[in-house]
């Protein structure tokens, strides 16, 4: 038996060497110290030798397993390594070299036309105001002069919640909430989103506006139109003209319509403008007696002026884009530009 001992140990020192791999390791050592491997048998076989040659051959066998095992062992340990260093080596990072330079985020259009818009007034004397998006149906339409059953409320298309709350469709209801709470002078815009059941390549569900308010006494037109020759000049260039046409809004008598220059033809027509060289941007006029009898102003003694536009219209006209579904879809290939 010790000469078969001698002939595995021997044999097992020339395999072990050449094995490169983990599973070849396992392999070996299944062949050797498995349940039917060539060491194991011969321990199987301890129990046939005479007593005298049992002790001195189960001396052997067992430190013969003992080395084979710790070679085993140390053969794994080296192809561990060996495997760890090639990987190492195939995605070695020199720490020399530049960082690489992750692209950074834009501040979406939207957002810098809305500040633009609200840098202009504020610099004008005009205070920002918020109020709910969830209104009632008295803020929205009641206190601006349009009741139940006027022809106006048609066109704002309103998403309800109940019978009398609902999304607001513009942020004018921001205007009564203030007015009941102060006294003038009041001079203020309302900026924030709104909504209306609309959704096509110039009008989404939600959108953002803008509405300013000046309420004190001797307010006039020409105040209006000061004030919105300012804004347009200061947002598309002093070169840009407007104009004026006269509207109807239920809460503003008389109203205009205010148009720019078209900023894609010049004035001078296109697909853009119809051909009338012409661009609607915003609503105004001057504001309806009867709303000020809703929050307890008397209309004998103050005037004032209102108007509205949508951020998302004058965004389109600034930059020339013609799908508003565009400032939605977060392309970055169309934010990243601004």
């Amino acid at each position: 038996m010790k000469e078969e001992i001698e002939k595995l140990r021997l044999q097992s020192e020339r395999e072990l060497p050449n094995l490169l791999t983990e599973q070849e390791i396992y392999q070996f050592k299944s062949r050797y110290l498995g349940r039917n491997g060539s060491l194991t048998n011969l321990i199987k076989r301890l129990k046939s030798l005479p007593a005298e040659e049992r002790a001195s051959a189960g001396a052997v066998i067992n430190t013969f397993k003992q080395e084979l095992e710790a070679h085993i062992e140390a053969a794994l340990q080296n192809v561990r390594a060996a495997a760890k260093r090639r990987i190492i080596s195939e995605q070695l990072v020199d720490v020399t070299l530049p960082g690489r330079h992750l692209p950074l985020g834009n501040r979406h259009p939207i957002t810098l036309v809305a500040d633009r818009i609200i840098e202009i007034f504020t610099s004008l004397g005009f205070t920002i105001v918020e109020g709910p998006e969830v209104e009632l149906d008295f803020f929205n339409f009641e206190a601006l002069n349009i009741p139940q059953d006027h022809p106006a409320r048609d066109m704002h298309d309103t998403f309800y919640i109940s019978k009398e709350a609902l999304l607001r469709t513009h942020t004018s209801p921001v205007q009564i909430r203030t007015m009941q709470l102060s006294r003038p002078p009041v001079c203020i815009i309302c900026p924030g989103k709104v909504y209306r059941c609309d959704s096509d390549i110039s009008h989404t569900p939600m959108f953002h506006q803008v509405e300013g308010l000046l309420v004190d006494e001797h307010v006039s037109f020409g105040d209006l139109k000061g004030t919105l020759n300012t804004f347009v000049h200061q947002m598309f260039g002093k070169d840009t003209q407007l104009r004026f046409r006269p509207s109807f809004f239920p809460f503003t008598e008389p109203s205009a319509e205010v148009d720019i220059q078209c900023v894609m033809c010049k004035g001078t027509g296109c697909r853009v403008c119809g051909d009338t060289g012409w661009l609607e941007i915003l609503g105004s006029g001057m504001v309806h007696p009867q709303v000020f009898r809703n929050v307890g102003y008397d209309p004998q003694k103050y005037t004032g002026f209102a108007f509205g536009l949508g951020i998302e219209r004058i965004t389109m006209l600034k930059y020339g884009i013609n799908d508003i579904r565009l400032f939605f879809e977060n392309d970055y290939r169309f934010l990243k530009q601004f």
